[in-house]
Order: structure tokens, then sequence, then C-alpha cells
């Protein structure tokens, strides 16, 4: 990570949505999540069009919903493992939406998020696990993270990502040290 939060081995694309974390906000919480556009559909640049508020909503039918939305993430994972990152990790991607954290509201404004390429319906890749191991141990080194969970942890009832295809337990095996939410008792 550089000075200003990027992240050098990801490619930036970067998104106008985004703002300014609270002043003396720690960014302590790691959110995984999962998208494709459209859904179960890889490639292609919807999912960076939708970050980028360039989608054409009427390219298919369920962009619909999208219209108006301004979403963003800090990162995003392919299936063949390229990392982009659209928000840099010192600013408030908007990337969790209404959301709850052990007491605290907004979730944006002190996490990161990371999107995975996939849905809820099929399996993620071994490229995507090591690269979302390797970018998770950098941004440990860089923030002070306390936390990594499931967007549906922090958005119960509102969403399911990353889904049950997300091997939790693969991907804590190499995060040396940590216990993640998702695999406590």
């Amino acid at each position: 990570m550089d000075a200003q939060s990027w992240c050098a081995q990801a490619q930036a694309v970067i998104s106008p949505n985004f703002g300014p974390r609270p002043l003396g906000m720690a960014v302590d919480l790691l959110v995984i999540h999962n998208i494709s556009l459209p859904l179960a559909e890889f490639g292609g640049d919807y999912i960076l069009d939708l970050f980028q508020n360039r989608l054409d909503y009427d390219a298919h039918p369920s962009f619909a919903s999208l219209r108006g939305v301004q979403v963003s993430s800090h990162f995003l994972i392919r299936r063949d493992g390229q990392i982009l990152q659209f928000v840099a990790g010192s600013s408030r991607a908007w990337h969790a939406g209404v959301s709850h954290f052990q007491g605290r509201d907004g979730c944006n404004d002190f996490s990161i998020g990371i999107e995975l390429e996939g849905c809820d319906t099929c399996a993620f890749t071994d490229a995507q696990y090591l690269s979302l191991t390797h970018l998770s141990n950098c941004l440990m080194r860089y923030f002070p993270l306390q936390h990594i969970v499931g967007h549906h942890e922090i958005a119960p009832g509102r969403k399911t990502d990353p889904g049950p295809y997300f091997d939790w337990l693969r991907y804590q095996r190499n995060l040396p040290g940590w216990i993640l939410s998702e695999l406590a008792p």
C-alpha cells in the first residue's frame, strides 16, 4: 500500500462513488462480498461500469433495478485473480449500504470492502482465494483490522453474500492468528 492507501498489485479503476471517512475513524473491519452482472455471468465490464456510474441499464433486464444506484467497493477480485481497486483505502467506499456491526451503524465508515466476482450459487476460484489472501494480509499490515465478516453478517436479512460457496476455513488457514466470526462457536 502506498501513502494514499492504493495497493501496488491492484489495477486502479477510479470510482466517483466514495467520500471521506469520519475524522479519527479507525478502519477495523474487512467485509467480503460477491458480485456478478448479470447474476452468475462473469467477465466483461458491467461491474466496472456500475462502480463508475456508466452502466447501460438497458443492456440486460436485471439492470433496471440498478438505475440511479451509486455504489462502489474498495476492491474487486476477478475470477482469474486480477485485483482492481476503485477507492483508496483511506476513503469511504459505498459497499455495505444499511449495515450494523457490534453496536455501530454505517459500516462503510470503518470498513474496507472486497468484492469477489461470483455469486451465491457457485464456488470461487483458486486464483481468487490466492489474491484474496494476499490482499487481506496486505490490508492487515496497513490498517488496524480487528474483524473479517461477510456482507450477510452486517446486513442480515438484506444480503446473503459472499454466499454458501465461500470457503471460510480455506480463507482462514492462510490468515495467521485470525479467527473469523463466521467460524467462531
